[in-house]
């Protein structure tokens, strides 16, 4: 479940990248920033802890 948050969190940003230089999306592409950052926050708070 883990690295699903990442690639979804990459794809975000890929998309968020893209659209930033290429297009002018608005406000549409800052929201798939913040939710890139908001999937790896929640991916390193599920992330067992090993001891």
């Amino acid at each position: 479940m883990n690295s699903l948050l990442y690639i979804i969190a990459v794809i975000l940003v890929i998309g968020w990248a893209l659209g930033f230089f290429l297009y002018s999306a608005g406000g549409i592409i800052h929201i798939l920033l913040v939710i890139a950052v908001i999937a790896l926050i929640l991916g390193i708070i599920r992330r067992p802890t090993v001891l």
